[in-house]
């Protein structure tokens, strides 16, 4: 066969487990926004570069510009080869692509097949794969959900954490989004990622799961932070079975505490996220929570928002918006303990 093997999106795919290394060769700022699943960085023209060749290629015109950029490209490809591929066997597969499969993989897709490695290149580039993304995703996926629901604080992500544990298929979308999915929902030092990359990583997921298995997820809203739940999946999620997990509400204080503790450690910034409930509690009600978290007092604040915050929105979403809820398969837990967790887990990945 010769190289570089040029293979539509869909034989890409088909494939996409099979290679060794995935390539892409845009700019930082591009991968940035998203690339395909596991893919690592290797530009053929750094951010500045790509600038500084796309001006010259306006101003000045595209034979000055392509030979600026022909040595760019040479130095950085050789910089790859030199730092990260020099050791690769002669059997090392990588699959090369860029924003649409034109110069800048096909540059690097060249040099890599003279050397005598089995390089494949994606046609149509990233774009080709974007737009598979989006069509998967605009199409209801063919699984067989199992909604976790439950009041804040009642361990929802605990039990989808323990649920993969002992082998069940699990989509965990606040993971993928970087984002508890409530107003004090931010991880701290951790910023979501960007809407494509959301995207791409629900979709990296849902491609995986068995459909002759249950999928556990959680009864999100349409948005988790700052970013959208696809439209087709969250159809799906809401017409789907149910589970109510159900906790006492002083163990349900005892773990929101334990996993806030960027927040009950921190009242400057606890208080100033609480500013955010003001239209819907008023000045004073804030004010006096924010007593509490400036003096310490976390299991009285942390119960007041369940009591007249958290529980309330619960119960006027989860009806409204999981149409299956009244059937709901109860699971009571006697406590937040990893024991309770495991027995709840086993009990559902068993049914």
């Amino acid at each position: 066969m010769k190289y570089p093997e040029i293979l539509r999106i869909d034989d890409v795919l088909a494939r996409l487990d099979d290679f060794d290394t995935i390539i892409d060769a845009r700019t930082p700022d591009e991968f940035a926004l998203d690339h395909l699943p596991d893919a690592i960085n290797c530009p053929v023209l750094d951010n500045e570069q790509r600038i500084r060749v796309g001006t010259m290629y306006k101003q000045v015109g595209s034979f000055e510009a392509k030979k600026v950029g022909a040595a760019l490209v040479a130095k950085n490809i050789a910089h790859h080869i030199e730092t990260l591929w020099q050791d690769k066997p002669r059997e090392w597969k990588p699959l090369v692509y860029c924003w649409r499969g034109g110069n800048r993989s096909g540059s690097m897709a060249h040099i890599l097949a003279k050397i005598g490695w089995p390089v494949v290149q994606l046609e149509g580039g990233y774009k080709a794969f974007r737009n598979r993304v989006n069509a998967d995703l605009e199409r209801t996926p063919e699984l067989d959900f199992r909604v976790i629901c439950g009041t804040t604080g009642s361990g929802k992500t605990r039990l989808l954490d323990t649920l993969e544990s002992i082998g069940a298929q699990v989509l965990d979308l606040e993971q993928l989004a970087a984002h508890r999915g409530s107003v004090l929902g931010n991880l701290p030092c951790q910023p979501q990622p960007t809407q494509k990359g959301f995207e791409t990583s629900i979709w990296n997921r849902l491609r995986r799961f068995d459909p002759q298995r249950p999928v556990f997820v959680e009864s999100e809203s349409r948005k988790v932070g700052d970013l959208r739940v696809p439209a087709a999946l969250m159809e799906r999620m809401r017409a789907s079975p149910c589970v109510a997990l159900q906790v006492a509400r002083a163990e349900r204080v005892k773990l929101l505490i334990e996993d806030y503790q960027h927040f009950a450690c921190n009242a400057p910034a606890l208080n100033a996220q609480l500013e955010y409930l003001t239209d819907l509690h008023g000045k004073a009600r804030i004010a006096a929570w924010q007593e509490m978290a400036t003096g310490g007092r976390m299991p009285e604040l942390v119960d007041e928002l369940l009591v007249n915050h958290y529980d309330p929105a619960y119960t006027r979403s989860i009806h409204r918006n999981f149409s299956q809820y009244e059937h709901a398969q109860a699971v009571a837990l006697a406590d937040i303990s990893p024991a309770s967790f495991l027995a709840a887990a086993r009990t559902l990945h068993n049914d």
